[in-house]
């Protein structure tokens, strides 16, 4: 593995990121980190999957940052979170891949289960979701066959569609849109959010489908291939607001612009897992094993919340 630091496929790479740009460690001593998401607030919240906590990162009143916060625990015992976001009232979504449900988290800190079943069966293991201004919540479900209950679980790579939660109140119905991925893992909007990006662990592609406006999806088509000799698989991405995609993969944070060109790669110290935009939806953090790093960039990112 390389050395952590920018490396080029093309000069375009430096329209997003400065050539010497580096990559900050912010905080280290978990276990596997993921699913940040950066609160309009202004604070951080990831999971640590082996421990079942969702941390809090947050920075003394002024300060610039990115380094030097605090990290206190939000929640305990958080059957085994992953991917974190928002919805347009600041309330925290969670993919909770232990029991395999889509959960709420309100502003009393009551929880609330958006999906947890479909057809008559359990979800496998949401991973990862993102929060359409239309109201709608986009999530991926990897199998799980190895569980004792398998037999009671969907057990399909699938991506669901929770249908526009700011309407619907007290129940929330529950859609299957694809199948087309092998192992769909981190999901994204494009800037118009009338495009879903999804990584595709099985296949080591992005994916991507277009949005109707009914809210399903188009068939997809491969966006960009992440083959690589190194150790790792595509996981979380996001855009920005430049339609450029930026990936975790081997080595780093795969980034590509609109076309799904391959601009270069931001190589991080430890295999990253996930990432989000920071403050102002500027700048990225990104979750690497037992660490959380931060990168500076040039473009804002997709606001999705």
């Amino acid at each position: 593995m390389r050395a952590a630091g920018v490396y080029a496929l093309h000069t375009d790479l430096f329209d997003v990121v400065e050539r010497g740009a580096q990559v900050v460690k912010i905080l280290d001593g978990f276990e596997f980190t993921e699913g940040p998401v950066y609160s309009r607030i202004g604070f951080l919240r990831f999971s640590d999957l082996p421990s079942e906590r969702i941390l809090e990162y947050s920075l003394a009143p002024g300060q610039s940052g990115p380094a030097g916060g605090k990290v206190t625990v939000y929640r305990e015992k958080s059957n085994r979170s992953n991917g974190l976001t928002f919805d347009h009232q600041g309330r925290m979504l969670a993919c909770e891949t232990g029991p395999g449900r889509v959960t709420r988290t309100e502003k009393d800190g009551s929880i609330t289960v958006l999906a947890e079943r479909y057809q008559g069966k359990r979800l496998s293991s949401p991973n990862d979701l993102v929060y359409n201004i239309s109201g709608d919540i986009y999530f991926s479900d990897m199998p799980r066959p190895n569980v004792p209950d398998a037999s009671e679980r969907t057990n399909v790579a699938a991506i669901y569609r929770i249908k526009r939660t700011q309407i619907y109140k007290d129940s929330y119905e529950l859609e299957r849109l694809t199948e087309e991925c092998e192992r769909g893992n981190g999901v994204a909007l494009g800037p118009k959010q009338n495009t879903l990006y999804v990584a595709d662990s099985g296949q080591k592609n992005i994916r991507v489908f277009d949005i109707k406006d009914d809210g399903t999806l188009s068939k997809g088509r491969v966006f960009a291939s992440l083959e690589s000799p190194e150790e790792g698989v595509p996981d979380g991405l996001k855009t920005d607001e430049e339609g450029n995609v930026y990936c975790t993969g081997p080595e780093g944070v795969w980034v590509f612009d609109p076309k799904g060109r391959h601009l270069g790669t931001i190589v991080t110290p430890e295999r990253p897992a996930n990432c989000c935009w920071g403050r102002g939806f500027g700048g990225l953090y990104i979750t690497a094993r037992t660490s959380v790093y931060y990168l500076r960039t040039k473009i804002p990112g997709t606001r999705t919340f």
